[in-house]
């Protein structure tokens, strides 16, 4: 898969130098509720994921995409594509950007439309969705603001750190 182009990112295949990048971020217990991570993954565990990163969207039903800023190699962040349903033409949405100072300068939105435009495109999906903590305002701004609307709250639908939170379902479709 050839790199999908923005105006000031693009999308790339995983490759074994994103090694660090991957494992400092899922690493990040910061991150760890937006990932439903709940243990440190170690770098062997990863190596063997970019190993197998090479595998088909249609056999590993999911996609995982770096975030790169244009003219650089270095990934920012990450965006997915999970739980590909081929027969229903559907798939779920996730993205992250690592450091705090890469947000804000509409990276994630302009990943996201890159994304939408292939799964529509090139997969042939109907509809895409995303769950989002009802807490993680950056996120639900990020993904109403190209269009994704709200569907459903999931309530007390994860646990974490001694308390429940809601998860709200938003879909686009094609």
């Amino acid at each position: 898969m050839e790199a999908l182009q923005g105006t000031s990112i693009y999308l790339r295949a995983l490759e074994p130098d994103d090694l660090a990048f991957i494992y400092a971020l899922e690493n990040d217990v910061t991150l760890w509720e937006v990932s439903q991570t709940q243990t440190p993954y170690s770098k062997f565990l990863i190596e063997q994921y970019l190993e197998n990163a090479y595998k088909d969207i249609y056999e590993a039903k999911q996609l995982r995409l770096a975030i790169c800023k244009r003219n650089t190699f270095e990934a920012i962040g990450l965006i997915d594509l999970f739980d590909f349903d081929p027969k229903n033409q559907r798939a779920g949405v996730g993205i992250v950007i690592q450091n705090p100072e890469n947000r804000h300068h509409g990276y994630g939105l302009q990943a996201l439309e890159l994304l939408v435009q292939y799964a529509f495109e090139h997969l042939h999906v109907h509809q895409l969705f995303a769950n989002i903590a009802t807490t993680n305002l950056a996120s639900i701004t990020l993904f109403t603001t190209f269009g994704f609307q709200l569907v459903g709250i999931k309530k007390d639908w994860n646990y974490n750190q001694g308390s429940y939170s809601d998860e709200a379902l938003y879909q686009f479709i094609r």
